[in-house]
């Protein structure tokens, strides 16, 4: 018990490796000792993230561009780890959109009256169906050899609606609002995550997810009180606070854990 859980000689793929928390999430495996795939939709930024990860920790890295909605281009990014690092046995399913909008009108782009009708079909396409397509090609060889960890990436907002009011400034204004189409995606992995974790589960993979809290990245200071004042441990989350769990589930600390949730949310949920 006095010992990290070790990853050593596995090999992970985590996607959108190159947002913030997909960086911490390759940098969790890697000093846990893991061989990590560095993958999102920029080449050059995987490289980037790869070079950078495996010079900090020592560690077998490689960089692949890839397209999660597009099953040739997770087969390829599937093949390239295989013929480079071995066979798969992590993938954290963390590539996902999170809207952005103007400032000039972010309020009424996401108020949900307004909402386009294109960003939510692309979320759905991104957070959920990518998914699905990376566990579809992925899980299924990790299921033929009988062994191997999924971990999907949802949130908070997968669980407990979004508190719009944290979105208003101090002045009264609402800066935007958290639209449906994240909230929406988030609940959707929750339920693929417990249907893969019963289909696979006979052939020895195990599939969890991990809801993260708010990461701390530099938001406005009157948000990042708010959002301070709304949980039990009164702040954000650092973007190093969720290693743990990510190896935890990796690994074979929670080797008799499938189908679940790990919150990992400073409290926000409780209330």
């Amino acid at each position: 018990m006095n010992d990290t859980p070790s990853l050593s000689g596995k090999v992970a793929i985590v996607t959108g490796a190159a947002g913030l928390l997909g960086r911490e999430h390759c940098v969790a495996l890697a000093r846990a000792g893991a061989s990590v795939v560095a993958a999102d939709l920029d080449q050059e930024a995987c490289r980037r993230v790869a070079e950078a990860v495996g010079a900090e920790c020592g560690a077998r890295m490689l960089g692949v561009a890839v397209d999660i909605t597009d099953p040739a281009s997770v087969a390829e990014l599937h093949a390239r780890t295989r013929s480079s690092l071995g066979e798969v046995d992590v993938l954290v399913n963390n590539a996902a959109i999170d809207d952005k909008f103007a400032a000039s009108d972010a309020a009424e782009q996401s108020r949900f009256e307004n909402y386009a009708l294109e960003r939510f079909r692309r979320s759905l396409d991104v957070n959920v169906t990518g998914t699905f397509v990376c566990c579809q090609s992925i899980g299924a060889r990790m299921a033929e050899r009988g062994t191997g960890s999924i971990v999907n990436v949802a949130s908070t907002y997968g669980i407990v609606a979004p508190d719009q009011s944290l979105y208003r400034r101090p002045d009264g204004v609402q800066a935007f609002f958290k639209s449906a189409a994240y909230p929406t995606s988030k609940a959707a992995v929750l339920g693929l995550t417990r249907f893969l974790a019963a289909y696979f589960g006979p052939r020895g993979v195990r599939v969890n997810a991990l809801s993260p809290g708010g990461v701390e990245a530099g938001q406005d200071e009157w948000f990042q009180a708010a959002y301070a004042r709304r949980v039990p441990l009164g702040r954000m989350a650092t973007r190093t606070d969720y290693h743990g769990a990510v190896v935890f589930l990796a690994s074979d600390a929670s080797a008799y854990m499938t189908g679940a949730n790990l919150v990992v949310d400073g409290g926000f949920t409780v209330w």
